[in-house]
Formats: C-alpha cells, structure tokens, sequence
C-alpha cells in the first residue's frame, strides 16, 4: 500500500480491532460483568503464597480464580481502558490444560503488558501496521509463566513508539489513571499500572527509561526494574528492536510488596535463563533480602536529579519517608553524585544512546497520518533538522534563551554514525566504572539511594509535548543498569501540595530556570491532581533485586510505623477499594 493510501488502511484496522475487543467484552458470561461477590474479595486479598497453596490443595480451583480476576479485567478495563486484548475465554482452557499446578504461582492469574507474546493474539505495540498477525505459538516468557502455574488473562496498555509516560495510541484509545481519569497512569507500562491499582495481582511491563516504575507510581502501586540478564525478555516484541545502548528490560510489577517479592522469588526460581538465553544463571539470593531488615542502613539520599526539581507534593513524599527512615533509626544523608558523571550528564548521553538512529526505528511501523506521541512526535522533529537548522536552534536555545541544559540536549539530538555511536557507549561505560567506584568509596558506602520517582505525581493526557525529557530519576537508573523499586507513600493534598507561586517563578528560585523542568511543571496542580497517588524510588546497585526488595521492606515498615510529631498522623498510602 501506498501513501497516502495507506492511510485508509489504518481506519479499517483501527475499527476493527477495536469491534474484536468490544465484542469478546460483551461475549463474556454474565458471571464476568456481575458485582464482586464476598468470595471475590477475599480472592483478591489474600497474599498470593497463600492463594497457590489454596489452589495445591484445591480449596479453590484455578478457574474459579481466573473468573474473579476476569471481573476485574472487566471493571477496569470500563473505568480505564487499560486492555488492549482480552485472553478470555481462552485463558479458562489454559487452566484447565496447560498449566502446572505444582509451580510456585499455580492458579495467578497474571496480566502482561502488550509487547509479550501470546499464542492466537497479536503483538499490536499500539501500531495498526501490526495488528491482525497473530502469534501461533506462545513466546518463551509465556511458556516460563505457565510452567510456573500461571494463568495469562489480559494484554495491557502503552504508548505508541514505547518511549512515553503517557499510554495512549491511535489503535486503542487513551489508558486512563484509575485515581483521575483526566490523568496518565504513566507509561510505557500504563495499563498494567490501571490494571494492578484497581485489583489486577501480579504483572509484567518493560523499562528503558522508567516504563515500569513511573506507572507504579502514577498509579499508586509497585515493581521492580531488574538489571539486564535479570528477568526473561525473549518472546517479547518492541518498537526499537536492536536498541542497546540503554537496553529496555523486562520487569515485574504488583499490587502489593509482598505479591512482587514473591512473584520474582517465584520467577528466578524457574531457573529463566532455560528458557532465554540471555539471562544469567543468578540463583535467588535469600541472604541479600534479609540481611537487611534486622540492622540500621545507611541510605543515600538524591532529593534532586539537578534538572527538574521535585514539585510540592514529590518532595512531601521524599521528606515523609526520611523522616520515617530517621524515627526507625537510620542514617540518611544527601549524595553529593560523582561530577564527571552527574544526572544530567547521563540524562545527555542516555538520550543519545536511545535516539542514535534519529528516531527512524519507530516511526517507520507507523502507517501514513497515523498518530504518534506528542513527545516522540517532538524528538523526531528535533533528530531530523538539518545540521546547521539544529545548530542555529542551539545557539537561539543556548544564548538567546540561556538555557544550557535543554540546549546541550537538543544539540546532540541527531542520527549517530557508526563511529559516533562506538564513541558514545565508551562514554557510557566509562560513566557506569565512575559510578561503581563512587559507591564502593567512602563516606558513601549506601545500602541503596532513595529518591523521588519522577518530578511530578501523574501528568494529564497529552502532557508529553511539554514534559518528554522529564525522565533523569529513571533514566539515570537504566542508563547504569541499576535495580531500583517503587513503594507508593501517600497522595496529592491540595493543601499541603499547592504551589507558593507561579511555576516559573519558584523554578527559578530553585535555580532550574529550563525548558526540562518548565515542561514538567506547567502541568502541576495540586487541586486537580488531588488523590493521585505519590511514590518513592528505591535504588540498589547492578543485580541486586534481592537486596533492593529487602530494603523496599524496610522503608515500608518505617511508614507503616512513622507518626508525624506535630499532628500525629500516619498518612500511610491506601489503595483503591475493591467494589
């Protein structure tokens, strides 16, 4: 097909896709669309070890489980739209039939984002140039879940292109947040973030810079962005394939701490790397998980990535936690990062490492007059100026503006040769050896690094034309290939989380006078944000889920404990009720 003629092909996809999901909703038995019945709760509720044991010694039979969670499905999906394709009925003869039942999740019914591969379904990635070529065969990731006993119900939500914390595409509409529908749930992982928050159990989304954890936070619930060679990622589909400079990792996510612990316990005990060769052959760790609870830790603390300051109610978040960590009895104290290896210059060098090919890969699955994300849209429209268009925009930036850190970025926004792109992983590797060596010196020697998760709690739709490069507290993670984890702490109070002044005026009291940080905070506003959720990041060093989990345990603890000295309040997070 031909442009624009192609065009036309984009409609007849997009409408028929989204008949096909309207009519395997409506399709579903009465059971599915009725209210949560007193049984169902308690599905819901109950922690997940003790839902596979219900399920081993058949107490509860694992369709009966899939039937609740298939309500679920059904109820977000209403609220949300969080569901791109609905594994039911078929997930209920995958119960009965192929999975196992003496593995570690027996019976969990488990929702996967998107880009993972289920046999009779498509791997859309929210491109109609993609739809309608469904999968004969699940993908090994697939294959792994059910030899573990899970049961896959539901494809999630993301953005086009992937590199979005919005969740939105032409195919199927916007994602909604569970909390203000106005609102993002985050991206790339955003359906699941719906999805988990408004009952779902345990999840799988991608990470390349924070496509699990914004979603976590945004939505009010948890994950875990696991190194590279940590979790499986084979069988999985994306929109940049052959991307590695910042390579996209796959990672778990979940309602409740105690299901994500177990859920990846439960997964790198399948012994993943027999299934994906590209995993490596890390047994569990039990000690690093628990030698951590029963002392005092040493936590770093990176309350700014020094280019988008936190907004009022992120920093209320970050403060509530340390002083939670303090009332327990332990130290936390400001990081001062390495200098030749600062957020904002990994935040540079990742984003040119990611957009290397000038943003060819994932626009050329888009069919002519297609919409893409108004972010990615805007580094497209970047990447390809001509050179000495995009030097002259550089200098405007740089000197008419006086923004330096919006200009060096936009200034090195460009397709990358070969040798450039070499040149650029040195710098890359280089900056993750500065990194260890910092760590390992004294005074720092951190159990992990807390930190805020994003700038600000969820953004509006199409708030990604401003707040695209809005990513550093995320980014920087992937760029070193940490572990990093996300607890939600409390939610937006427009009272206590209003601005004190126009945005522009407090951003350049706080010294961030840049187009970063405008973009970000322009849409900052506690009386429309109030009841978003609020988060903090949890940050280990390179393969040390275990570890990082544990000490998500510990700061757990100290906010389910933590009693404000002057109020006496707790302010602890609450999830959404199930109804």
């Amino acid at each position: 097909m031909f442009p624009p003629f192609d065009y036309f092909t984009y409609l007849r996809v997009r409408d028929r896709k989204r008949k096909e999901r309207a009519n395997r909703f409506a399709s579903l038995p009465p059971a599915y669309h009725a209210a949560y019945t007193a049984f169902d709760k308690d599905i819901i509720n109950k922690p997940i070890q003790e839902l596979v044991q219900d399920v081993q010694k058949t107490v509860v039979s694992p369709v009966d489980v899939l039937r609740t969670y298939g309500k679920v499905a059904v109820k977000a999906h209403d609220r949300t739209n969080c569901v791109t394709e609905l594994l039911l009925p078929e997930a209920e003869s995958w119960a009965q039939s192929e999975i196992n039942l003496k593995g570690p999740l027996a019976g969990l019914p488990i929702s996967l984002k998107d880009s993972i591969q289920v046999k009779g379904f498509d791997i859309s990635l929210g491109y109609t140039r993609l739809a309608e070529k469904p999968y004969k065969e699940d993908g090994p990731l697939v294959r792994l879940l059910k030899d573990a006993g899970a049961v896959p119900y539901a494809k999630t939500a993301l953005p086009i292109t992937l590199l979005s914390f919005e969740s939105a595409n032409s195919l199927w509409g916007h994602c909604l947040n569970p909390h203000v529908p106005a609102y993002s749930p985050g991206g790339s992982t955003g359906g699941e973030g719906a999805l988990l928050a408004m009952g779902g159990r345990i999840g799988i989304g991608s990470d390349v810079a924070g496509s699990v954890r914004v979603p976590a936070a945004w939505s009010g619930i948890y994950s875990l962005r696991c190194s590279t060679g940590r979790w499986p990622k084979a069988g999985i589909n994306t929109s940049m394939a052959g991307q590695e400079g910042v390579p996209s990792v796959f990672s778990p996510m979940a309602r409740t701490l105690n299901d994500l612990t177990y859920f990846t316990k439960s997964i790198i005990g399948m012994q993943p790397w027999k299934y994906d060769y590209s995993i490596h052959p890390i047994t569990w760790r039990e000690d690093q998980e628990s030698e951590v609870k029963g002392r005092k830790l040493r936590i770093g603390l990176m309350s700014t990535d020094g280019v988008v300051p936190p907004t009022p109610a992120i920093a209320r978040a970050v403060s509530t936690t340390v002083a939670a960590l303090t009332a327990a009895g332990h130290t936390v104290s400001e990081i001062s990062p390495p200098p030749t290896a600062d957020p904002f210059t990994c935040l540079n060098l990742a984003s040119q490492l990611i957009n290397s090919d000038g943003c060819r890969t994932f626009n050329s699955h888009r069919y002519t007059g297609e919409p893409s994300d108004p972010g990615a849209a805007q580094l497209t429209r970047i990447a390809n100026l001509p050179s000495f268009l995009r030097y002259l925009y550089y200098l405007y930036i740089r000197y008419i503006r006086r923004d330096s850190k919006w200009a060096t970025v936009i200034g090195s926004l460009s397709h990358k040769s070969g040798v450039e792109q070499w040149k650029l992983v040195a710098k890359r590797e280089s900056a993750r050896a500065t990194w260890h060596a910092w760590w390992d010196a004294e005074p720092q020697q951190y159990d992990f690094i807390l930190c805020p998760v994003n700038a600000t709690p969820a953004l509006p739709h199409k708030a990604m034309r401003d707040a695209v490069s809005s990513c550093g507290y995320t980014f920087l993670w992937n760029f070193l290939d940490y572990s990093a984890g996300v607890i939600p702490v409390s939610h937006v109070d427009p009272a206590k989380d209003s601005l004190p002044a126009p945005y522009k005026k407090v951003l350049k009291g706080l010294g961030a006078n840049n187009a970063i940080a405008k973009g970000a905070w322009m849409h900052y506003d506690a009386a429309k944000m109030a009841g978003l959720p609020t988060a903090i990041q949890v940050v280990g060093r390179r393969w040390s889920e275990e570890k990082v989990l544990g000490c998500m345990a510990v700061v757990e603890m100290a906010l389910d404990e933590y009693k404000d000295p002057k109020t006496g309040e707790g302010g602890r997070y609450q999830m959404l009720e199930i109804d």
